[in-house]
């Protein structure tokens, strides 16, 4: 069966257990078996990172120098095939994953989980950059050139040519669901946390019962204002205007995106967290406390201290997954583009990706919120450590938003508005990058011609993000993305040992005489 007619069953069997089981059946990745055990989504993820690092021998720590070298330019060769150099192939990929996930990821981990979220969000870190070195290695390996020169790679394509034709029926599964995963996690979540941010700044100014900020009951349980739609259009025009230019321009765009929203959000950070230096002790304690021992029940909140753990676990895993895409395969399409002729140091570039995203910048945002005692604004506060706590709950950005203000109360009243200029730059880098992730599996799937629909499809989807509410926006993104990262893991498995073979081949080269 060709490519074109297995990605129409994928669909239709996709869009048949939705209206048969509804958006419920996609939620259980997250929690199959069931509440009370480790969900197999997350023994998967961190299971495979184990023992891919286990095979290559600790790479994360081994080689990720080596990634740095590569990345300043001293190995690059214009002459080599791809698209990309290898700078601009880690802005892509970083421009995808450095976005929403940072802002309002890790705060709404922090609002479910507690502090002890972000500790499991640094353990999927740690074993996800191995993660992300298997998975850029074997989709530059496996990629292809066509006619124009262009490339396509990716998991898709790892799992067709690596595996065989037999396997084909996994790489259109993967190809599926990264392209409804570019629809939610890389798009419509962007909007929406952009759109939510901006309607927020205008109801300081204007209330919420001025023409543009008043809410329409549209149907039972949607309601949305003007101003809202407004924010969707814009989105989606932005969106339209950039991605029509394809890879090449996408990588101009976010090679000085990526950089400049990064540095602009990671100084503020970091003047936070100087300033509440004497919290930051306290701040590390708490996180280490509550991975393991959170407060199990409190004012009839029910749940054993292992089931608050496992809920603690799950939302650290689920939002650094979100946030920095290890194991999940995405990235790899885009570090697939690199103008090289070696698979394994364009893997070692990718090893950048989770450390830069996870480990240092979700870091901050967490100890921003921490350290600022925003934290108490959650529901896990508030459920687990003080009933009575009579202030605002807030989540997603509008914590870290809350954050950022107080933090920075010593020296403006306005770090909010940092945030607002992050997610705004954070959001349209990464709506951008991932339209190129659905662009590619999309023409896996259909073809070249496919692609143009495809765009418009994606731009629709800006809009209904713009306008959209928060738990059915997130809940289908976490669905989304936990079905691509089934078949992206079964493929790092099955080809480890082809993966070792390279690395090692490879590394038998002295490359720092070169």
């Amino acid at each position: 069966m060709d490519r074109k007619k297995a990605g129409l069953i994928a669909f239709g069997i996709i869009v048949f257990i939705l209206y048969a089981f509804g958006i419920d059946f996609y939620n259980g990745v997250w929690s199959f078996p069931s509440q009370r055990a480790v969900p197999l989504m997350v023994m998967a993820l961190v299971g495979t990172g184990i023992y891919t690092t286990l095979k290559l021998g600790f790479p994360q720590i081994r080689y990720f120098w080596h990634g740095v070298q590569v990345t300043r330019g001293i190995y690059d060769n214009p002459e080599d095939a791809g698209d990309l150099n290898h700078f601009r192939a880690l802005s892509t990929a970083l421009s995808a994953t450095v976005g929403i996930g940072n802002i309002a990821g890790v705060a709404t981990a922090l609002y479910y989980g507690g502090p002890g979220a972000l500790f499991w969000m640094w353990v999927t870190a740690f074993f996800g950059t191995t993660l992300k070195f298997a998975e850029s290695t074997l989709s530059l390996r496996y990629r292809t050139v066509d006619e124009k020169g262009f490339t396509h790679g990716g998991p898709m394509y790892t799992i067709e040519r690596g595996l065989g034709e037999n396997w084909r029926w996994l790489a259109v599964a993967f190809a599926a669901f990264a392209i409804i995963c570019s629809f939610a996690t890389g798009n419509a979540i962007q909007s929406f946390t952009v759109s939510d941010q901006i309607y927020s700044e205008f109801t300081q100014v204007l209330g919420t019962q001025h023409f543009l900020t008043l809410k329409h009951q549209i149907w039972s349980g949607f309601s949305v204002s003007i101003e809202q739609v407004i924010n969707g259009l814009l989105m989606a025009g932005v969106v339209a205007l950039v991605i029509i230019g394809g890879i090449r321009r996408i990588g101009r765009v976010t090679g000085y995106l990526a950089p400049i929203m990064a540095v602009i959000y990671v100084f503020s950070a970091l003047l936070i967290l100087v300033s509440n230096i004497s919290h930051l002790g306290e701040s590390f304690k708490l996180i280490f406390s509550m991975a393991f021992n959170p407060p199990a029940e409190l004012s009839g909140v029910g749940g054993g201290t292992l089931l608050v753990m496992m809920n603690t676990m799950l939302w650290g895993v689920k939002r650094g997954l979100y946030s920095n895409e290890a194991g999940q395969g995405s990235a790899a399409i885009a570090h697939s583009t690199a103008k090289t002729k070696f698979a394994v140091r364009e893997g070692a570039v990718a090893m950048l990706g989770p450390f830069i995203d996870t480990i240092v910048i979700c870091s901050l945002t967490g100890l921003s919120i921490l350290v600022t005692g925003a934290w108490h604004h959650t529901e896990f506060y508030v459920n687990r450590i003080d009933p009575h706590f009579a202030g605002e709950l807030l989540n997603s950005s509008l914590l870290t938003s809350f954050a950022f203000k107080q933090g920075l109360s010593w020296l403006f009243g306005y770090g909010d508005k940092i945030i607002t200029l992050s997610v705004l730059l954070f959001a349209v880098s990464t709506a951008i990058s991932w339209s190129f992730y659905g662009d590619r599996a999309t023409d896996y799937l259909f073809g070249e011609k496919a692609i143009l629909p495809y765009k418009w499809v994606y731009v629709t989807f800006v809009f209904i993000g713009g306008i959209a509410s928060l738990e059915p926006v997130w809940a289908f993104g976490d669905a989304a993305l936990g079905f691509m990262t089934f078949p992206n893991l079964i493929s790092l498995i099955l080809l480890s040992g082809v993966l070792k073979k390279m690395t090692r081949e490879y590394f038998a080269h002295d490359w720092n005489k070169v």
